[in-house]
């Protein structure tokens, strides 16, 4: 999403010309692109899956609502398996209409992964809980700290149910560092993900990630974080951001790899 001005083969092209061994994937380009077209690509350049981006949206009360929602995310989990990625990233969803239940949408979430959980160990994919910033917990998610995502995982086993570290999200919270050595702790660090924290945010907040090193997050703060806690896996860069997706996609590919490795090495 970085790029998504890119096309699938011009982002594959790019990633391999760039010496990228990575992509994160979200559902709607794949599935726009071709499932088994998209995994044959990237298989074929060599490429691996680290992500695919995003189940979840749990928390509805009406029962074909959640049907529905259930049904999706088992989609999202065959999706994963095909593309050959061990990691479904979760956006857990907000409150309902009408609703100011926060524990009881918290606790539907938990309902949910009691039955997708077996679902996606089945087919070698792991649910990883992504934690939003507090300003999308009535919209979008209603899991908005690293403690209330693992509260819910550790309900589960590791190999089933995880969190995402994603610093944009959680670089506020003096917590999370010992709450990424719980997780770390417990194998439950699922995917490292990182944006920067830069102001003012646009309207509807939704795309104000910064690129690496435009805003206030100290990177190098965090790679460390999730080294000590023993996390080994990917590292991937996810930026919402307007300015950039008007910007030519394969210059800000190769910027962006330019920022990662001066702000995290």
């Amino acid at each position: 999403m970085t790029v998504k001005q890119l096309s699938m083969p011009e982002l594959v092209d790019t990633c391999v010309q760039l010496g990228i061994p990575g992509v994160g994937l979200w559902r709607a380009p794949v599935q726009s692109y071709g499932l088994e077209r998209t995994a044959e690509l990237i298989r074929g350049a060599g490429l691996t899956v680290t992500t695919l981006c995003r189940g979840g949206f749990f928390t509805a009360i009406d029962p074909a609502e959640r049907a529905a929602a259930l049904d999706d995310n088992r989609l999202a989990i065959d999706e994963a398996a095909t593309l050959g990625t061990d990691t479904l990233v979760l956006v857990s969803g907000g409150l309902p209409a009408g609703s100011k239940d926060l524990h009881g949408a918290r606790e539907r979430i938990a309902d949910a992964l009691a039955e997708l959980g077996p679902y996606a160990e089945e087919r070698g994919v792991r649910l990883a809980i992504e934690p939003l910033h507090p300003m999308y917990a009535a919209d979008r998610c209603v899991v908005s700290t690293l403690t209330q995502a693992l509260d819910i995982a550790e309900r589960f086993p590791a190999h089933q149910v995880g969190v995402t570290v994603d610093t944009y999200h959680l670089w506020w919270d003096d917590q999370a560092p010992a709450q990424i050595a719980r997780a770390g702790a417990g194998g439950r660090i699922h995917t490292f993900q990182l944006a920067d924290w830069t102001t003012p945010l646009p309207e509807g907040v939704l795309n104000g990630r910064g690129q690496i090193g435009d805003g206030s997050i100290d990177m190098r703060e965090w790679k460390a974080y999730v080294e000590a806690a023993g996390y080994t896996g990917p590292i991937e860069v996810e930026l919402f951001n307007d300015a950039l997706w008007a910007r030519d996609g394969r210059e800000v590919l190769a910027e962006t790899a330019t920022r990662f490795v001066e702000h995290t090495t």
